[in-house]
């Protein structure tokens, strides 16, 4: 993905790739929507409300057309429109110039037997809905058994009904078809290293089997050597590669390995409905937007230095936004006032301990969040001074503080002194 600034101004045609029907709709609704969010579905529709005139291809309309439609930031249309990229439903062209343009090639969902047989989409959507959910959606799509057995087919044929003509007719390729985008996955299987540890199997790795094989080391989180050794025991009596026990077995390692949980790949930043709302420009609502608009894990690799975040840490995380249902906004609240007034440190236990108030506490939003770090630490402060009468007290625990507390938050616009101090505090989290 590359992140190139979009303007209100620059300009987008919208190409419709493909015929997409009622029932396509119904798909996005069910099956989408759960993955990428309302916003992002709005956003499809739309585009797609954009073509209503040519359904093939709309005249050149400018972003600003879409904030005013849409009644959203920029920044929140364009997350929306990386959602859509990354599953598919669009692909994204750009022209650099003055005002730069944009085409959006528009494509169809995939089916639903495509859906629930994919190795991404099926398992996200399972996270997603839980267990009962994902039950009732999947048997929405499923076609009723009918015993035919007993009846005769009596359908009849083409050349029963109609006499044949003569002549020829020219191929062409330019009428629109119901066409699908794949999702892209980067490479993150070593083939070379991977092949030349079984050269047996050579032919085993095709082009559709690479993209499998990729596909499921991303989603379970699996290397080129723990690969090696799945596929190995997934080559049949035949040779072949059995791509349903290439699926199965990687399933069972991830689980084993995670306590008999299955991945989870929610869009770990914060709901919409659940965000402040427009107009405020002061330090404190661009500390909210901030927290709003990275995902715990973005937050937590930031405090590394860009580093990887270690696997126990990324598991707290996981836990916190799965097991205690935080909302990911309240998580990085969470996460920035503990890693500042514990030298830097996640401690389990009290992570954990704290999230559970949270959640009885039912803080949703990242304003709660914050309001209720800064009266916990407050508290704790008074205690701790009651009991300690050091001089030195006071200076330290002010200095651990998170760079949103002990601060008059004003409501009017910031100053440059304020702007830049802002940065400092919001660089240190993106």
């Amino acid at each position: 993905m590359k992140n190139i600034p979009v303007l209100p101004a620059d300009t987008y045609t919208v190409i419709n790739k493909s015929v997409i029907t009622s029932y396509d709709k119904k798909i996005i609704t069910m099956l989408y929507q759960p993955i990428i969010g309302y916003t992002a579905v709005c956003l499809y529709n739309t585009l797609l409300d954009d073509l209503e005139k040519s359904e093939m291809m709309s005249e050149d309309l400018t972003h600003h057309h879409l904030m005013n439609t849409m009644q959203l930031r920029l920044e929140d249309i364009l997350i929306s429109r990386e959602k859509l990229e990354a599953v598919g439903l669009i692909k994204t062209y750009m022209k650099k110039d003055n005002i730069n343009q944009y085409v959006y090639l528009v494509y169809s969902p995939i089916s639903a037997n495509e859906f629930f047989n994919h190795p991404i989409l099926n398992v996200v959507l399972y996270n997603n809905l839980g267990k009962k959910e994902y039950e009732k959606v999947k048997n929405h799509f499923k076609v009723p058994k009918i015993v035919l057995k007993d009846y005769e087919d009596i359908t009849a044929s083409f050349d029963d009904v109609f006499t044949p003509v003569r002549g020829t007719m020219e191929v062409t390729d330019e009428i629109i078809t119901n066409n699908t985008n794949n999702i892209n996955i980067n490479n993150r299987i070593d083939f070379s290293l991977l092949i030349s540890g079984m050269p047996e199997y050579e032919k085993c790795f095709t082009e559709e089997t690479r993209e499998l094989i990729n596909t499921l080391s991303y989603i379970y989180n699996l290397d080129t050597l723990d690969m090696q050794g799945l596929i190995r025991n997934s080559i049949n009596e035949k040779g072949q590669l059995d791509k349903n026990v290439l699926r199965k077995y990687c399933r069972d390692y991830y689980k084993f390995d995670n306590f008999g949980n299955l991945p989870t790949l929610i869009y770990t930043k914060q709901p919409e409905y659940l965000k402040k709302p427009k107009g405020d420009n002061s330090k404190w609502a661009k500390m909210v937007y901030t927290f709003e608009n990275i995902s715990p894990y973005q937050l937590l690799k930031a405090k590394y230095k860009g580093g990887t975040p270690t696997d126990r840490d990324k598991k707290l995380i996981e836990s916190l936004l799965v097991d205690q249902k935080l909302a990911p906004g309240v998580v990085n609240v969470l996460i920035s006032y503990i890693l500042k007034i514990n030298n830097e440190q996640l401690n389990k236990s009290y992570v954990e301990t704290l999230a559970g108030q949270w959640k009885r506490l039912n803080i949703e939003t990242v304003e709660e969040a914050m309001k209720f770090a800064e009266k916990k630490h407050k508290e704790m402060y008074k205690t701790i001074h009651k009991k300690e009468a050091k001089p030195t007290t006071k200076k330290i625990t002010q200095e651990k503080l998170p760079a949103w507390f002990n601060k008059e938050q004003e409501l009017n616009e910031t100053t440059k002194e304020e702007q830049e101090e802002l940065d400092k505090i919001l660089n240190e989290l993106v």
